[in-house]
Formats: structure tokens, C-alpha cells, sequence
């Protein structure tokens, strides 16, 4: 992403105004059994970390703003996921003709997130369809806008969505025969040369879709004829060529952006055992710059929107992009608090846009210091539960994390502690013990609970802070704010 345009935004607020209910609390909402992600030892996983792109490179030097460092500094603080962007006009510049420099530059920087244990899912991104439009994605061979204008938006992007040749170019994607082979190959490709990195755990099929608006249609309507009828049938024939090669990867599929105002989405059921829901969490208002209205309604609509489909269908959800523009405003802290307790709630993880250094939506300062208030996202988690979750919250008024679990006969469950000025303390209550059960202040640190028992009904764990005489002065924003090491 990202920045929703004003003319953009002012048409979903006012969708908003008519979908959003009053401030409601999303407390009720739980994870229905049998709709988490699970790795290859059946553990349950939590997924916590950024998005990884570089759109401003291509050819030669694409992917060249992706280094080392990313991956090092995203596991110092405790994240073990990162969604990698990768763009089909830099893998197939001309049809059927792939680059083997761009795969070779996919596969280090899978092995740098292998090196540091960080969990990948490749994402086929495109933003407004692709370089015949100025952005990245789709080629431009693949490009067909049966000769309708196109009138370029520099200030407000995300109108080009609805540009004549834009849409025409999203159609011709979801109906021509050859377009959809191209796109199968490409991915059927992608999973036979990624699939069986440790790093990989699945793929993000493509990233925000839209469509073509027919006459008479408003925004929702549109959304779900888009969702039902062409991302469908698109998302189960790129599973069909993905599963000609790869068996275990997980497929993320994604509603079109429309969902961020409280639409629940259209899609059908994808006949394939490991599917993943992978909405896009993001507010028209703080997109075009402005704050968090904690009394809008906007989050607790958005997570009952959100849940149902994943519900239906018996799959996890992965939030695959969220993150305001200005996270330095009044309520940003109040925003990012709220946000990560909903996920928390429906979610079995979530990846921030982006881990880059600088301004606007990244992460890390040139510095490489958090930035305002994403010093919030880093907080203890469980990476990977030998067992079936029945608690698993975090409170950012007292930093104290809290598991509690059905263990499975052999099975090790593994916490991630971040990073944190004051030191952490990990008590389990059952048969089970904790290693390291103490981590001194300012270190990382992977926990690792094993039961003593076969048998044992329940392991709870809980983290807090080491009790100091300035910790109980600091409040939420202050817990995790540590300097990164500066090499490339």
C-alpha cells in the first residue's frame, strides 16, 4: 500500500457513514476450533511482523532495498513473519520468458529470513494492475484495456482504480483463457522453485483485487460480484496449479480492498485444506493523513465484517497489511492498542506495513529506532503452541502475557519475549517447565515450555515484567524503545 487518495477516501467514508454502526464492543468475538494455522509438527502458530518490498527497484536491480539487516533487526525485536512482495512484470518481463537473476535475488532474501527464523509468505503484489499504469504487478504484455482511457491520479492513487482501462485490464485478467494460464504458470513456477524452502510457509495469491464497476452498482454490490464470481473461480485454478507442485504450502486469499469499511466479503468457499484469509486492515480517514476516532464504530464494524467468512468456511485469518500513514498523532497509541487487541481476537496473525527505515509508514527511523507507537506491536507472543489454545492475551497496561493450553504428548510450545528495558519473569502453573524462566532487561529471548506429563489437562504461562522501581512508571509507549544495529 498505500495512500488512499482524497477523492478515493471521501467516497468510502461516505460508504462508511452507511455501513458503520455506533461504538459497539468486539469483546464476544472467538476463534472457532479447527481455524488456526499449524506448522509441520502440528503446532499452532502465531504469526507477528512486517510486510518486505522494494517497489522502486526493477530489472537488474530489483529487491536491491531488501537486505540482511531487515530480517537481523525484525528478530531482534521478537517478529518471526514477513510478507515479501514480489512483482510478476519483474519475474516474466515478456511472455513465457522468466528471470532467472529475480529468482536467484527471491531465494536470498528467503535465506536471510530462514537465517533468522522468520516465517515467508511470497506475495504476488500489484498496486493499480501494474507499470502499463505507472505502478507494479501484472506486465504489460498481460495488459489489455481495449483502447479505454486512462487518465493518470500522481495525488490520489487509488482512484486509478476505477480508471476505464484499469478495470477493463482487471476483466480481461479474470476472463481471457491465455491470461489465465500465464497466471497459473507463473505461479505453478514460484511454488516448484520456493516450495520446499524452510522459510516459505505459503503464498499470498495476489495482493488487493479489484474489478471492473458496472453501471448501476455501488461499491459493496461491486465488491462482492467481483469476490464471488471472478476471484473465486481465480484463486481455485492458481490453487489447482500451485498443488501440481506443492502440497503443504498454505494459500492466502484476499477479499478486494473494499472490505476495510465494514463489507464482509463475497468470496466462495476454495476447495483446497489449507486456505487462509488475508483481509487488508486500513481506514479511509487515516489513510489520507488524518487520526484514529476510537468513537466511530470503524474497528468494531470492520472485525464483524471480517470474521464472518473465515467462520463460514472453517479457515485462520491472517491480517496481511495494516498500519496508519502518521502514527504519531494523538490517538495513534490508543489506535495501534485497539487494533492489536482485535486481531488478537479473530486473528492468528498479522503482518504491519512496512519494515523499511525512514518515514511515513515504515517501521524504523534511519535510525533504526521504532517509530511512534510501533513500539506497541512489539510485545511477547506464543510463536508455535504444542496444543490446543485455550488463552492467549496480552495486556499492554501491565505487560503481562498470558497462555494457557491443552499440551500434546511431546510437543514443545515456544514463546517469543521481545526485547524490553526491564526484565521479564515466565511462571508456569501445571506440569510443564519453562527454559529460560528469567530474561534480563534489554535481551531476546525464545522461551520453550515442555510438559513433564503426557497426561497434563492444562499448562498455563504467564509473563510479566521484573519488578524494578522505575518499571511500574512506564507506560505502554515507553516498554520496547530500543536502538538497531545500523549494518547493512
Amino acid at each position: 500500500m498505500r495512500r488512499y487518495a482524497v477523492a478515493a477516501m471521501a467516497a468510502l467514508a461516505l460508504l462508511a457513514a452507511v455501513l458503520l454502526p455506533g461504538p459497539a464492543h468486539a469483546g464476544s468475538v472467538e476463534p472457532t476450533p479447527g481455524t488456526r494455522l499449524t506448522d509441520d509438527r502440528g503446532r499452532v502458530l502465531t504469526l507477528r511482523g512486517w510486510n518486505v518490498g522494494d517497489k522502486t527497484h526493477r530489472g537488474a536491480d530489483a529487491l536491491s532495498a531488501i537486505t540482511e539487516r531487515h530480517f537481523r533487526d525484525m528478530a531482534a525485536q521478537g517478529f518471526d513473519f514477513a510478507r515479501l512482495l514480489v512483482f510478476w512484470d519483474d519475474l516474466e518481463p515478456e511472455p513465457g520468458r522468466y528471470s532467472r537473476p529475480y529468482l536467484r535475488k527471491i531465494e536470498q532474501v528467503l535465506d536471510w529470513a530462514h537465517q533468522y527464523r522468520i516465517h515467508v509468505v511470497i506475495d504476488a503484489h500489484q498496486d493499480v494492475f501494474g507499470p502499463r499504469f505507472g505502478h507494479r504487478g501484472i506486465p504489460e504484455w498481460a495488459t489489455r484495456t481495449d483502447g479505454l482511457p486512462f487518465t493518470p491520479h500522481p495525488d490520489d492513487w487509488f482512484s486509478e482504480y476505477f480508471e476505464p482501462a484499469v478495470q477493463a485490464a482487471f476483466q480481461h485478467l479474470y476472463q481471457d483463457a491465455d491470461l489465465r494460464r500465464a497466471q497459473a504458470r507463473m505461479w505453478r513456477l514460484l511454488a516448484e522453485r520456493f516450495g520446499g524452502h524452510p522459510a516459505v510457509l505459503g503464498y499470498d495469491l495476489i495482493n488487493e483485487p479489484m474489478g471492473r464497476i458496472n453501471a448501476g452498482e455501488d461499491l459493496p454490490t461491486a465488491a462482492r460480484r467481483i469476490e464471488s464470481r471472478q476471484l473465486t473461480p481465480m484463486y481455485s485454478r492458481i490453487a489447482d496449479a500451485v498443488r501440481q507442485v506443492d502440497t503443504d504450502g498454505w494459500l492466502f486469499v484476499e477479499p478486494t480492498p473494499i472490505v476495510g469499511e465494514g463489507v464482509p466479503t463475497g468470496l466462495g468457499r476454495i476447495d483446497d485444506p489449507k486456505v487462509v484469509y488475508a483481509p487488508h486492515l486500513y481506514n479511509a480517514a487515516m489513510e489520507a493523513g488524518g487520526d484514529y476516532d476510537p468513537d466511530s464504530g470503524w474497528l468494531e464494524a470492520y472485525e464483524t465484517a471480517v470474521v464472518g467468512y473465515p467462520h463460514e468456511h472453517g479457515i485462520p485469518v491472517v491480517v496481511g497489511e495494516w498500519g496508519p500513514l502518521n502514527g504519531g498523532l494523538p490517538n495513534m497509541g490508543r489506535f495501534h492498542d485497539d487494533a492489536l487487541a482485535s486481531m488478537d481476537r479473530y486473528s492468528g496473525g498479522w503482518a504491519g506495513w512496512e519494515w523499511c527505515y525512514g518515514g511515513g509508514y515504515c517501521a524504523m527511523d534511519v535510525n533504526g529506532r521504532l517509530r511512534p507507537n510501533k513500539e506497541r506491536t512489539v510485545r511477547p507472543y506464543a510463536r508455535a503452541v504444542a496444543g490446543e489454545v485455550h488463552v492467549d492475551s496480552y495486556s499492554p497496561a501491565t505487560h503481562t502475557y498470558r497462555l494457557s493450553y491443552e499440551p500434546q504428548r511431546g510437543g514443545t510450545t515456544e514463546l517469543s519475549l521481545p526485547p524490553a528495558p526491564v526484565g521479564r519473569r515466565v511462571v508456569v502453573v501445571g506440569p510443564a517447565s519453562a527454559r529460560p524462566a528469567v530474561v534480563p532487561a534489554g535481551k531476546a529471548a525464545t522461551v520453550r515450555v515442555t510438559a513433564r506429563s503426557a497426561d497434563a489437562s492444562c499448562v498455563t504461562v504467564v509473563v510479566t515484567p521484573t519488578r524494578t522501581s522505575s518499571s511500574s512508571e512506564r507506560g505502554p509507549g515507553q516498554y520496547a524503545e530500543l536502538t538497531l544495529s545500523m549494518e547493512p
